[in-house]
C-alpha cells in the first residue's frame, strides 16, 4: 500500500437513497472496507479537497443528546468502546436518514465514514459523494458510458476532531456550509451547534492576515495595502450587517494570488468560520496601532508611519511623534514651567 499522511483507522461506505422532494432510505454495508490503494487514494482526495474548501461552519456538539445523538454514538465507540466502528457508522446512517427526510431538497449519494489520523489528530470524517456518468473506451474500443464518483464537486461533508472533543475544545466540529438548506440538515445530523462569536472570529481573521503578511515577508507598503483592502471589505460588511464571504475577502484583499491567502486562512489550526458579521472594533488593528502603559495611552494609524508623523526607531525601541498639535504643545510646555 502506498504511503500517505492520512492514516486510515476505519472506513465504511453506505448509501443514502433519496431524490429531491422524495423519501429517504439507506443501504448499509455490513462490515468495514478493507484497506487498499484505491481506498487510500479516495480518502486522501476527499480529505484534501475538504481541507482546501473555504466557507466552513464550526462549532461544538449540541447538549440535547436525545434530539442530537451524535456525541452519544461517538462516546459509545471512542470512550466506552461498547460498539465497533461498523455499528457506529450504521447508527449514524439511521440518524442521517431521519435528517434527510426533514429536508425536501436533500439528495442521496454514497456516504463515506472514516476515522483518520493526521499530524497527531484523531478525527471522524463524513462525506456524501454523488455518482456521475462519464465516458470510457471499452476493451473492444467502443465508446461507452462509465459511472464514477463525482469527486470534483464535494458539497456535503463534515469533520469531528475527536482529540479536541475529548479535551472539551469549543470548536471540535466543522462542516461545509454550501447551500443553506443542505448545510443545515447535515449540521443537524452532526449535532453541531455553530453559534459563532463574531468578535472572536474577527480577531482570528485579523491574526490570520497578520501572520500571512509575516510569512510572505512583505515590504511595509505591500503589507499595508493588503490590510487596507481587507479592512475596507470587512468594514463594509460590518456596516451593512452582512456576513463575511472568505472567497470574496481573499479576492479583494490579495487579488494577485488569492489562492495563496485562501490556503493560509484555511489552515486547520487557525481556520476562520464563514458566515459571521465582522465586529468592526476588532478590525481596527488592520489600520491602527493602539497601546497603553501604566501612565500613557497612544493610538495612530499606519498612514502616519508612512507620512513621517510617527517615527519608530527600531534600534532604540522608541516612538517619535512629529507635528504635535498646538494645544498639546502648549499643555506640555505649561506643565514644564
Amino acid at each position: 500500500m502506498t504511503a500517505s499522511e492520512h492514516t486510515i483507522r476505519n472506513l465504511v461506505v453506505h448509501q443514502l437513497i433519496k431524490a429531491p422532494q422524495g423519501p429517504a432510505s439507506i443501504a448499509l454495508r455490513r462490515g468495514e472496507v478493507q484497506q487498499s490503494d484505491a481506498a487510500q487514494r479516495l480518502v486522501d482526495h476527499l480529505v484534501d479537497r475538504y481541507s482546501e474548501r473555504a466557507g466552513k461552519g464550526y462549532g461544538r456538539f449540541e447538549s440535547d443528546e436525545d434530539n442530537f445523538p451524535m456525541p452519544r454514538f461517538i462516546r459509545q465507540h471512542v470512550v466506552d468502546q461498547a460498539i465497533d466502528f461498523a455499528t457506529l457508522s450504521q447508527l449514524m446512517m439511521q440518524h442521517l436518514q431521519v435528517r434527510a427526510e426533514q429536508e425536501p431538497l436533500a439528495a442521496g449519494g454514497y456516504v463515506l465514514i472514516a476515522r483518520v489520523e493526521h499530524t497527531g489528530i484523531d478525527y471522524l470524517f463524513v462525506a456524501l459523494v454523488s455518482e456521475v456518468i462519464g465516458t470510457a473506451i471499452s476493451d473492444d474500443l467502443d465508446i461507452v458510458e462509465s459511472p464514477h464518483l463525482d469527486l470534483a464537486s464535494l458539497r456535503v461533508a463534515g469533520r469531528i476532531d475527536l482529540s479536541a472533543w475529548q479535551r472539551g475544545t469549543e470548536r471540535c466540529i466543522s462542516f461545509l456550509k454550501g447551500r443553506g438548506d443542505v448545510a443545515n440538515y447535515f449540521k443537524l445530523f452532526l449535532g453541531c451547534n455553530d453559534v459563532v462569536i463574531a468578535l472572536k472570529e474577527t480577531q482570528k481573521l485579523v491574526q490570520g492576515l497578520t501572520e500571512f503578511a509575516q510569512q510572505q515577508a512583505m515590504p511595509t507598503e505591500t503589507r499595508d495595502a493588503l490590510f487596507e483592502r481587507a479592512h475596507g471589505y470587512l468594514e463594509e460588511r460590518g456596516e451593512e450587517g452582512e456576513p463575511v464571504s472568505l472567497d470574496t475577502l481573499v479576492e479583494r484583499a490579495w487579488p494577485d494570488s488569492p489562492g495563496l491567502l485562501r490556503e493560509a486562512l484555511n489552515e486547520e489550526d487557525k481556520a476562520v468560520a464563514s458566515g459571521f458579521v465582522p465586529d468592526r472594533r476588532a478590525i481596527r488593528p488592520l489600520t491602527h496601532f493602539k497601546a497603553a502603559a501604566d501612565h500613557w495611552k497612544i493610538e495612530f494609524d499606519r498612514n502616519s508611519l508612512r507620512s513621517g508623523q510617527v517615527i519608530y526607531d527600531r534600534d532604540n525601541g522608541t516612538l517619535i511623534l512629529t507635528e504635535i498639535p498646538e494645544g498639546l504643545r502648549r499643555a506640555l510646555l505649561g506643565d514644564r514651567d
